[in-house]
């Protein structure tokens, strides 16, 4: 009998398309799970009322937290009310938000890219950045919108990992190059979370849960993007596939 593969639950975000509600999760990071993690990727819509997350975790084995070009509120973590133009997602924070909690107590592993490494800090008491760019001593880390995809997701700064962290054991290297797509970014780093990797002006890179057991690794940047094609990319999601096997 074929062994059956671990099941990776993906968040989705909600977007009006035509006046209608739809649920979404870019294909690059089905594949990735799919391919990059040996993994069956399993979406979770972002419902009104959210849906139990005692229930989601109960059919999946672990999370995928994606990137977005929305943004957490920051009602969530008392910041200032966006500005004009700011693309919000309340269902995707109603689901995202408990669901990472439940998922960490209940150590399933757990893998989340740029909005979802914001909203793991935010899960936690953390706050963010609204605006990184504005902030003294930071360099613009968003993408410009006139670029094409191969440019936009092309090395634009290195980080450097922390010595005797998750990063370090997984990838056996301090120094690597990454992609760059955020207008936002961690600002106070919630209790219970450990810095994995900083780029050079301080921005907080990669984040693991220091307390858990279990897998529960955040990254900045989006490995997702043609992973195949990324050593580092390679090791995250089979290190990630890994793990969910293990659990399973």
């Amino acid at each position: 009998m074929m062994r059956q593969p671990p099941v990776v639950g993906i968040a989705c975000d909600r977007r009006p398309i035509s006046g209608q509600p739809f649920h979404m999760a870019g294909e690059k990071y089905i594949s990735a799970i799919r391919d990059g993690a040996k993994a069956l990727p399993f979406l979770i819509p972002s419902l009104d009322p959210a849906l139990d997350p005692e229930l989601v975790l109960a059919h999946v084995d672990g999370l995928l937290l994606t990137g977005s070009a929305s943004n957490v509120d920051p009602a969530y973590y008392g910041g200032d009310a966006p500005r004009p133009g700011n693309l919000a997602d309340a269902h995707r924070d109603a689901t995202t938000l408990p669901l990472i909690r439940a998922a960490i107590a209940s150590a399933k592993p757990c893998l989340f890219i740029c909005r979802g490494h914001q909203e793991l800090n935010v899960a936690f008491g953390g706050t963010l950045f609204q605006h990184v760019r504005e902030v003294s001593g930071r360099f613009d880390h968003s993408d410009d919108a006139k670029q094409g995809v191969e440019a936009k997701y092309a090395p634009a700064h290195e980080v450097t990992v922390k010595p005797g962290g998750m990063l370090e054991k997984l990838l056996e290297r301090r120094r690597f190059a990454v992609n760059s797509l955020h207008g936002q970014a961690i600002d106070r780093l919630a209790d219970g979370l450990r810095i994995e990797a900083v780029a050079d002006d301080g921005t907080i890179e990669a984040v693991s849960v220091a307390a858990t057991p279990g897998f529960a690794l955040s990254v900045q940047w989006h490995p997702e993007w043609q992973w195949s094609q990324n050593p580092e990319s390679r090791a995250l999601f089979a290190a990630f596939g890994q793990a969910l096997s293990a659990h399973r």
